[in-house]
């Protein structure tokens, strides 16, 4: 998807949380009346308009989800200080948008991408396939390799333009001080043990190796 239409995608998806929120929760003076399940759903519209946009780690989203937390305080719920605070952080996130914001955001939504392929990996695991898990966190290890060496400037292809495995690749960005030393042994077992599931060496790593290997690339991912 290109820039624009990611920008343009988000856009939508914000503003259609935002119109929910007028047409549906408010009378006619603006006031917020309105059933909880309406609530609910403008919540859930927020929430995913927020993390689509800009990463489940942003200030954005902390704030989102702080607000929306009160709501299972055990204290009497206000639903027009949740959604008041709600629609000014997606208004805060559409200006930023609009205002060109979405190419410096573009490595929080990358993330936020990769971060569902984890959490996949991590659900396959939790369910007894450990395998597939590593795989599926394997490869989205490679893929956010090929999106930091796009970021700085470091070729991911080779010279006849075949794109360069995921070894070289990280040896590549250590040597360029992407990343550490550290993070260059760490990636390399990681893709070792990505190896070892893709060509059915199963016997040679647990579950609780592959859980270790999720938390890992998720860190790493969300820090580089």
């Amino acid at each position: 998807m290109s820039v624009s239409n990611l920008k343009e995608n988000l856009i939508t998806q914000i503003d259609g949380a935002l119109d929910y929120a007028s047409s549906t929760l408010t009378d006619e003076n603006g006031e917020y009346m309105a059933s909880s399940a309406s609530y609910e759903t403008f919540i859930t519209m927020a929430l995913a308009a927020t993390r689509r946009s800009t990463g489940n780690d942003s200030a954005y989203a902390e704030q989102a989800n702080h607000v929306v937390s009160l709501r299972d305080s055990g204290k009497r719920v206000n639903w027009a200080h949740i959604t008041g605070t709600l629609v000014g952080v997606l208004t805060s996130i559409r200006e930023a948008i609009d205002s060109g914001y979405l190419e410096q955001a573009t490595d929080i939504i990358h993330g936020a991408v990769f971060a569902d392929f984890l959490e996949m990996a991590q659900h396959l695991l939790d369910n007894g396939y450990k395998d597939a898990a590593a795989v599926i966190a394997g490869s989205s290890l490679e893929a956010h390799l090929r999106h930091l060496c796009d970021t700085h400037g470091v070729n991911a292809t080779t010279m006849d333009g075949k794109p360069k495995k995921a070894d070289r690749m990280n040896a590549e960005l250590a040597k360029a001080k992407i990343y550490e030393i550290l993070d260059q042994k760490n990636i390399t077992a990681w893709l070792d043990l990505r190896n070892k599931a893709a060509h059915g060496e199963y016997a040679k790593y647990t579950p609780e190796v592959v859980a270790n290997l999720i938390s890992g690339i998720r860190h790493f991912i969300t820090t580089s």
